[in-house]
């Protein structure tokens, strides 16, 4: 697993972040370091997921990135039950999804798959759903078409199907959004990402990832059908939440 070190050396400006060949070769690193209790997330996301999967369905990862958590789903569903499920990752950054593509053939994955380069921004297509996940996907989606994108799942979910949003959050007040954000960047200088890392990193991510509070993100899937949701996981500006399309 290469290295993260995109923003170790001082630049003279800060471009906008972008998921493109350097972010990709480095993405599995950026996570582990940068996400809090990552591989605990992976493995409640894997335990929901195998709860909710239904033979003959699909299930989805939108923003799959390289493909770690869709992969991992996959093992975890293939363990636990024999069932024909196909896999679909949709990412919009082709890097990614070659990335993803080398990880499928590297474990020699023999399930139905497929992987879709999409922007979710111009809309997504969710047919035959048992699951799908979003993990620190929305926050990248523009606010102005967050909530089409969330009725798109809810409409493509079978009943009794389940959509896993993990997403960074704001606190409820400045108070706690300062002290929460400065908690996240003592995790980072923990896992051995600089002063100057961290900030650069913060500003090419200012106009790109755009955090909603929790409680914006629970409205958003009550207005867009979703009627039954709780709170899975919660660390200071980390929040994961499952969402339930009842019968």
């Amino acid at each position: 697993m290469s290295k993260d070190k995109i923003f170790v050396d001082k630049k003279d400006k800060v471009s906008d972040f972008n998921f493109g060949k350097e972010t990709a070769a480095v993405f599995d690193d950026m996570l582990e370091r940068s996400v809090p209790f990552y591989k605990e997330l992976q493995r409640m996301m894997c335990e929901i997921a195998v709860d909710f999967a239904v033979d003959g369905t699909n299930i989805y990862d939108l923003g799959c990135s390289t493909g770690i958590t869709l992969s991992n789903i996959c093992d975890a569903v293939t363990t636990a039950a024999k069932m024909d499920v196909k896999y679909i990752g949709i990412d919009y950054s082709q890097n990614m999804l070659d990335k993803c593509g080398e990880r499928f053939a590297e474990n020699k994955l023999t399930k139905d798959y497929s992987l879709i380069c999409a922007d979710l921004n111009n809309g997504v297509n969710i047919t035959n759903a048992s699951v799908v996940v979003m993990n620190l996907t929305l926050q990248f989606v523009r606010p102005l078409h967050r909530e089409q994108v969330i009725k798109s799942i809810f409409n493509g979910l079978n009943a009794n199907g389940c959509l896993i949003l993990l997403e960074k959050v704001l606190g409820n007040n400045s108070d706690f959004n300062r002290m929460f954000i400065k908690y996240y960047y003592e995790m980072k200088k923990k896992n051995g990402y600089t002063e100057l890392e961290i900030a650069q990193k913060r500003e090419a991510l200012e106009n790109i990832l755009v955090p909603y509070r929790l409680d914006e993100n629970k409205a958003l899937l009550k207005k867009s059908g979703f009627v039954h949701y709780d709170t899975f996981f919660k660390w200071y500006n980390f929040c994961g939440v499952v969402a339930l399309k009842s019968s």
